[in-house]
């Protein structure tokens, strides 16, 4: 800066304009980081800043040194927002297993229908940055001038210590890989490169899946019960057992799963107590099929132990979902992808699956595992039913009144009312499945039905918010069913009130396919009379996970 003791306009403005900037992208910063990351993160922001303060002749490289300064503090800024937005809405950072997941399992469709879902919200942080991009455009265009007859000698020492100060500290963060990678430059195309290596890793499964089928076969697994038999394994999407009138949800949501229980009494167990330990596909379909240990070093799948233990299997999905179908849905013998429209915005209704799980029924084999695999109420909840089949629009029931009570939006009530008609006909769609299982084969011939969702959904009952939420006991609150026409005598009485964990849910199964091995964890088996609860560990507090 000039030795004078008198600054011009001009002069003001530039100094105004570099606090401004660092001011703002340090509470861009912030929004995305925690403790000494803002540190290190407004550290590397910083030598732009020196050079926004630097005085400058040439009309040149000031028009350079706007365009640099701009980017450099955009790029940081939207770093901090996006890392802030994920922050906000699903406490998950960029790099963590939740957001890699679902952006490397996402396609254009999906992203648009989740931005159809979240405009909301997302409208916000955007405005946030759009507002901060003008904002950085006007302080970039106000960096220190030095006039024509200003010599540079004229700089204050003390400015051009602490310029080489701060400069020096910048150098040695940039000398710091770990500080070094957090940079948005190079950490958003490690992550671009992080998801091509997920997708790459999907798409060429076939090693992983023959090593499912002889850890499998080395487990040796043994039959306990002889002559044919049918298990059909139904796992739906983001299903909140909250929404059931099954579970004694307020609405007429499950007519025909109560009318079915009616029917069976106790031969149809319904689980009251049932809970997800994740609150997204990815993970909850890995831990369900892996027996609750997908972290071990060989972990055994559910349905490579049914094909040797004998049994045919059958894997159909209304998912078009690559990640899904190479981990688990290929293991299978017969694998029927029924929904082929990409993206979960498809219209594609679960109805469309009944045609291909009844040729699977009349198949010859003498044992078989049908595993179905809904839509559920997957948002979009409006694609989930049928045109004009929504019965609660615009209800004014007891649940519409308790949502306005709780202060739930116009939008989420909406969303709940499109919801429930989801539920409803899901209901149809489950009920039907059941009775498919129940008329199959001769009278005699052993079948066993088994029902639960994949993980929750929070439509406004904690929060005004509608979709997946990790932060919310809504996202792991679950319907989970159970029939067998031979079941043991006498049931266990406190059966329908043992807590159930999705994660565990192959260790039932198992039970109902009969299966025996070395190894087995019994305890972990909800039909079993050693059952053994443990309570999951999840990201958000549960009173009682027996309520």
């Amino acid at each position: 800066m000039p030795l004078s003791n008198h600054t011009t306009r001009p002069q003001r403005m530039s100094r105004r304009a570099t606090t401004l900037l660092a001011a703002v992208l340090l509470a861009c910063i912030a929004l995305g980081h925690e403790g000494r990351r803002v540190a290190q993160l407004a550290l590397l922001a910083a030598p732009m800043l020196v050079w926004l303060a630097w005085p400058v002749h040439s009309a040149g490289v000031h028009r350079t040194r706007t365009a640099a300064v701009w980017l450099w503090a955009v790029a940081f800024a939207l770093d901090g927002i996006v890392r802030g937005y994920l922050q906000h809405t699903y406490q998950a950072a960029p790099e963590g297993a939740l957001v890699l997941g679902s952006a490397a399992n996402s396609n254009a469709r999906e992203s648009a229908e989740y931005f159809s879902t979240q405009w909301r919200t997302m409208a916000l942080w955007a405005a946030l940055a759009l507002g901060f991009s003008v904002l950085a455009g006007w302080c970039a265009m106000h960096g220190a001038r030095r006039p024509a007859d200003s010599p540079q000698a004229g700089q204050s020492r003390w400015v051009l210590a602490m310029a080489c100060v701060l400069l020096l500290a910048c150098t040695l963060g940039y000398a710091s890989k770990p500080w070094r990678r957090l940079h948005p430059v190079l950490f958003w195309p490690n992550w671009v490169q992080s998801l091509q290596t997920l997708r790459g890793q999907w798409s060429d499964q076939q090693h992983t899946r023959d090593r499912a089928l002889q850890r499998a076969q080395a487990a040796a697994p043994t039959l306990t019960q002889t002559g044919p038999a049918t298990v059909v394994l139904v796992i739906t999407d983001s299903i909140n057992r909250d929404n059931l009138a099954l579970y004694g949800y307020g609405r007429p949501t499950t007519p025909q799963l109560l009318a079915q229980q009616a029917q069976l009494g106790n031969q149809m167990l319904v689980l009251r107590n049932a809970w997800s330990v994740d609150a997204s596909t990815l993970p909850a379909m890995r831990n369900m099929l892996n027996f609750g240990q997908p972290e071990s070093d060989d972990p055994l799948h559910l349905l490579a132990l049914a094909r040797a233990a004998g049994y045919k299997v059958w894997w159909i999905s209304n998912h078009d979902d690559m990640a899904i179908e190479q981990k688990h849905g290929r293991l299978a013998d017969v694998v029927d992808m029924v929904n082929r429209t990409p993206g979960r915005a498809s219209a594609s209704l679960d109805s469309e699956l009944l045609d291909c799980v009844q040729e699977a029924l009349q198949d010859p084999a003498e044992r078989k595992l049908v595993v179905v695999h809904l839509m559920g109420a997957h948002p979009h909840y409006s694609l989930r039913f049928p045109d004009g089949a929504n019965p609660f629009q615009g209800s004014k029931d007891g649940v519409e009144t308790d949502l306005i009570q709780a202060g739930r939006s116009a939008w989420v009530r909406k969303f709940r009312r499109e919801y429930d008609a989801a539920v409803l006909y899901h209901d149809s769609i489950v009920a039907e499945l059941l009775q498919m299982t129940r008329d199959t084969g001769a009278p005699q011939t052993y079948r066993a039905w088994m029902y639960l969702s994949d993980h929750g959904q929070e439509v406004g009952h904690v929060n005004d918010y509608a979709g997946h939420s990790p932060s919310t006991p809504a996202g792991y609150r679950i319907p989970a069913i159970i029939w067998r026409n031979q079941p043991p005598t006498p049931p266990s009485a406190d059966l329908a009130t043992r807590p159930f964990r999705a994660d565990w849910a192959a260790w039932t199964l198992a039970d109902l396919l009969n299966i025996q091995w070395t190894g087995q964890t019994l305890s972990r088996d909800v039909l079993a009379p050693g059952y053994q609860w443990q309570a999951p560990v999840l990201p958000v507090e549960v009173g009682s996970f027996a309520d």
